[in-house]
């Protein structure tokens, strides 16, 4: 992104916090927490008022403008500024500059799916996208940048509940699912298993009562943190596979010591942009420490199933002969061209730098875009008298996630966790920087010291999630979730401020994590 600002491009920032990214921005536009479908609605409303639509793609490409267009017509500008704190202005801005744009993508990470209705947020910006044909074009698209290494890989290779690699459709895809019968030897249900967020659900039914978790440290990640120990604490069996003793391990049955797969194994890595590279082991595990791939081979034939001992080329043979987008990217072909982004559908096609490009085709290849109307639903962890701030956490960038791989070095970056505050409230609250103050929302309380924050707006608390042996930010959040996704709300959570009846202060510019206690 840097280096398309530094080429002339411009960057507009859409984000409740002014970050590092909205300060590189032409324009921030600084939404209240939790309104990204009514911006979105809004911008919307404009174009389409404006006759700023691509009516020719529109027309010729897409479903359901109609219904979409009547969805959007309540949010005028001025309501859009009543609901997102947006100047109507700056939202016409906004549109217009979208709108007609030669080029145009809308990128976007955690702080959009992070809702209880992240997905209508994702569905509101491809309808954005369709409105003004600004997806399937070189230098135009809709962009999910990825909060991990291998997510993309991850979803491929058929790491959700209702589908089976290659996106094939576990429900639905009755010739798939026979495909993978006859390749597998077994019966697959025609039913979708449980998310994450239905996993707890069914511990706390007692339907799950065994659980095996690989390279995850749900004890600490979960929303409502707390509650996700409990009923980890409760499980009959707990297997944890992992290259490190995570929080999670340390509650296990079982631990069995994995290899660090960039670089202590053979395999594929897939990225956001959907192409599938070689990873190739560079250094053998330490210790007792194994590949993925030879554990779960040795549990199975003690599972009465002997798969053998395959190499990771056989496994993505197979993979390639039941998933048709992954047919033509043989690993010699992946090590010529350096990569290929499917869909690849046999060994004479060079792949798709365009994954939605068929929209374009005259007769479009395949359906047509449908437009998806959303109802803009604000965040269900209500702001009151009681807890009157809003709290969203994200990352910072010297460490990672709950800190397992990113905590056992130290960084010049480094800072302990802090309660993020605007000067504004730091003075209404009566508050001095480094103060250690109690933070409550519903479900639990924490302590942390205090920071300004001049990228915070009043009424807005910024906490990372990066060190919670020392403060455990996600005791705070709330466990709701995205019907569709499965996704927490982590990113809205309500709180209040609470001074310590014997003062203390921390020094906040200290380094070292493990200094907060």
């Amino acid at each position: 992104m840097l280096k398309g600002i530094h080429n002339g491009a411009k960057l507009l920032v859409v984000d409740p916090r002014k970050t590092t990214s909205a300060q590189w921005a032409d324009t921030w536009i600084g939404l209240d927490v939790g309104t990204d479908i009514a911006l979105a609605n809004t911008v919307a409303r404009e174009i389409i008022h404006a006759g700023l639509i691509n009516t020719e793609f529109v027309n010729r490409s897409t479903s359901g403008f109609k219904e979409y267009a009547a969805s959007v017509e309540p949010f005028t500008l001025e309501e859009g500024e009543r609901l997102t704190g947006v100047d109507a202005n700056l939202i016409r801005q906004l549109a217009h500059s979208y709108a007609l744009a030669d080029r145009a993508q809308l990128c976007w990470t955690l702080g959009i799916t992070e809702h209880h209705n992240g997905t209508d947020n994702v569905f509101a910006l491809i309808n954005l996208a369709l409105l003004t044909g600004h997806v399937g074009r070189y230098g135009s698209g809709i962009v999910p940048l990825r909060g991990q290494n291998n997510v993309q890989g991850g979803g491929d290779m058929g790491a959700l509940p209702n589908k089976l690699p290659g996106f094939q459709d576990i429900e639905n895809d009755e010739v798939a699912r026979v495909r993978f019968e006859t390749k597998w030897g077994t019966s697959i249900p025609a039913k979708r298993g449980w998310h994450l967020s239905q996993m707890f659900d069914a511990m706390e039914r007692g339907e799950l009562r065994t659980l095996y978790v690989i390279g995850e440290n749900p004890a600490q990640s979960e929303a409502d943190s707390g509650h996700a120990v409990k009923l980890l604490q409760e499980l009959e069996h707990l297997v944890v596979q992992d290259i490190f003793l995570t929080k999670t391990a340390e509650l296990a049955t079982v631990v069995l010591p994995a290899s660090a797969n960039w670089v202590e194994a053979d395999g594929t890595v897939t990225s956001s942009e959907r192409r599938v590279q070689r990873v190739r082991r560079a250094l053998d595990p330490p210790g007792n420490a194994r590949n993925d791939l030879e554990i779960i081979c040795d549990l199975a034939i003690r599972m009465g199933h002997d798969w053998g001992h395959p190499s990771a080329e056989e496994v993505w043979d197979e993979l390639r002969s039941l998933s048709p987008m992954h047919a033509g990217m043989s690993y010699k072909r992946l090590e010529e061209l350096g990569g290929i982004q499917w869909p690849c559908i046999d060994e004479n096609d060079p792949g798709s730098q365009f994954l939605h490009g068929r929209l374009w085709k005259d007769p479009v290849e395949g359906p047509l875009a449908p437009f998806t109307p959303v109802e803009f639903v604000p965040p269900l962890d209500e702001l009151s008298d009681e807890f009157p701030i809003r709290l969203t956490t994200g990352r910072r960038l010297d460490s990672f996630n709950t800190g397992v791989q990113s905590g056992g070095y130290t960084s010049p970056l480094r800072k302990p966790e802090t309660l993020n505050l605007s000067p504004t409230d730091i003075a209404k609250y009566g508050l001095s920087e480094g103060e250690v103050v109690t933070i409550t929302s519903r479900r639990a309380s924490i302590q942390a010291p205090v920071v300004a924050d001049t990228t915070l707006r009043p009424g807005l608390a910024f906490m990372t999630f990066h060190f919670p042996d020392q403060v455990d930010t996600n005791l705070l959040t709330i466990d709701a979730w995205d019907p569709k996704s499965g996704t927490a709300e982590f990113k809205a959570t309500a709180i209040r401020i609470d001074k310590l009846a014997e003062q203390s202060t921390f020094p906040i510019n200290q380094t070292k994590v493990e200094a907060l206690t």
